[in-house]
């Protein structure tokens, strides 16, 4: 049992961060995207064209089949915690509740990944949801999910995850994100490149 534990932890950790990859890229393509929007014509159709195939391979070649090898094998590793005394039971163990929080992350991270499936979609009929600047901000959301559901994995499966510090260093980090943002705006708009 132990074995088949480490084959589906390496394969969640390989589902995971392939995920992560897909959802960090595609963010960064929906900026490029829109930016494209205000280019003139001919310029404007090809790379519109070209943004939205790379949008549907990202989520389709990456994003889905990761996202579904990372669901699967953390799924099987509680099934096997849960069915095998040889394996730790990750919901019975470590702090309380930390694998609650991380599957409720896990739920919001696969609504936010099929809500960009939308985004493509509106984008791919001419739509123009977001501006460049709140499409960097949304590019953003997979680094908050990356860190905490990294920092409940770790503490928590060790006993020592504290949820005031968890919210509060998430509440910090996610304002210096905001701060960092609105600098690189107003620097783009002085330098004239935005």
């Amino acid at each position: 049992m132990a074995n088949a534990l480490f084959f589906f932890k390496a394969l969640h950790v390989v589902g995971f961060v392939s995920w992560f990859a897909g959802l960090f890229y595609l963010g960064r393509i929906f900026v490029y995207d829109e930016e494209a929007s205000g280019k003139a014509e001919p310029a404007r159709r090809t790379l519109k064209e070209q943004f939205n195939l790379m949008e549907w391979r990202v989520y389709r070649i990456i994003c889905n089949p990761a996202m579904m090898i990372t669901w699967a094998a953390g799924l099987i590793m509680l099934a096997l915690g849960w069915f095998s005394p040889l394996v730790p039971n990750y919901l019975t163990s470590g702090t309380p509740g930390w694998m609650h929080l991380k599957l409720l992350l896990l739920v919001l991270m696969t609504v936010y990944h099929l809500w960009n499936k939308r985004i493509i979609r509106r984008m791919e009929q001419g739509e123009r949801p977001f501006s460049s600047w709140q499409y960097r901000l949304l590019n953003e959301m997979p680094t908050l999910f990356l860190i905490a559901i990294s920092y409940i994995a770790v503490y928590g499966k060790a006993g020592t995850l504290n949820y005031l510090y968890l919210v509060g260093g998430m509440a910090v980090f996610i304002g210096l994100i905001f701060l960092g943002a609105r600098t690189y705006k107003k620097v783009r708009k002085r330098n004239g490149t935005l």
